[in-house]
């Protein structure tokens, strides 16, 4: 008898048991938003899928009558070079210290502790003083990102740095490379890749503070619109922005797996054999 751990799903059967879960919400949601909405026509906090349709469809497409600006690709527009900006700083700042602690121990000595202690802070508590520092402008924002979001890079390539095999590095200084060259040509090659996935689990945690940045100070994001139409229980455009707002940031994940993929393809050797 097969036993269970062994059992693998046919190719393409695993489109069907991945969307599984999403249909099952789905018709949970359906069937408490009619019980609702029999009761209350007019209830706002489980609205039919056709009236977050149409409002989305609205913000999508019609002109801001006072800017001119269509409401949902401003916020979407703004929020993504927030967002990009952020994490690149925080990526190019986590990859060179990430190598340099993890290839030179007498960095390492002096800056872990450190890198500890930062990634220990939690972001939000300094967000007064980033606003204070910087102003309410786009600058505290991108801060938020980078301080969020940096020193957990930073460990993560310093650890994989440290784990990887010590006959690396001897056999490159046998081969008379220097410190510089053992950083660029031995570590900088695999912790590229590490960067990648890094910034993939990254990712949630940047779309919080970015979220968490507009609700309390911002003109326009996808954040910003959440929280000022929340007053008014506009459920029917919130839960459409929650949905876009997981769209674009599953986009986002799989353009990092895939640029891995197509990059570093000795990396991901062996992943999906199995059938």
């Amino acid at each position: 008898m097969k036993r269970f751990i062994n059992l693998t799903p046919p190719r393409g059967g695993r489109w069907m048991l991945g969307l599984a879960p999403f249909a099952l919400l789905a018709m949970v949601y359906i069937s408490l938003s009619n019980a609702r909405l029999v009761d209350n026509p007019n209830d706002r906090l489980l609205p039919a899928l056709g009236t977050m349709a149409e409002s989305f469809y609205h913000l999508a497409s019609a002109e801001n009558v006072r800017t001119g600006d269509i409401i949902l690709w401003t916020d979407t527009f703004a929020s993504l070079e927030r967002l990009l900006i952020g994490v690149g700083i925080s990526a190019l700042v986590g990859l060179i210290v990430g190598i340099l602690t993890g290839g030179l121990p007498v960095l390492r000595a002096k800056l872990s502790p450190l890198v500890t202690v930062l990634s220990l802070i939690p972001p939000m508590a300094i967000l007064p003083i980033l606003f204070i520092a910087f102003g309410t402008g786009e600058a505290s924002k991108i801060a938020l990102i980078v301080i969020g979001v940096t020193p957990f890079l930073i460990r993560d390539l310093q650890g994989h740095a440290l784990r990887l095999p010590d006959e690396q590095l001897i056999k490159a200084q046998t081969l008379g490379a220097s410190s510089w060259q053992v950083l660029i040509r031995v570590l900088l090659p695999q912790l590229t890749p590490r960067l990648l996935n890094a910034t993939r689990l990254a990712l949630g945690t940047a779309w919080l503070f970015l979220i968490a940045a507009e609700a309390i100070a911002a003109q326009e994001g996808l954040g910003y619109r959440i929280f000022l139409v929340r007053r008014y229980l506009s459920m029917d455009i919130i839960l459409p922005y929650v949905a876009w707002i997981t769209l674009l940031a599953f986009l986002l994940d799989q353009l990092l797996a895939f640029t891995s993929r197509l990059a570093f393809p000795w990396y991901h050797a062996g992943e999906g054999e199995k059938p």
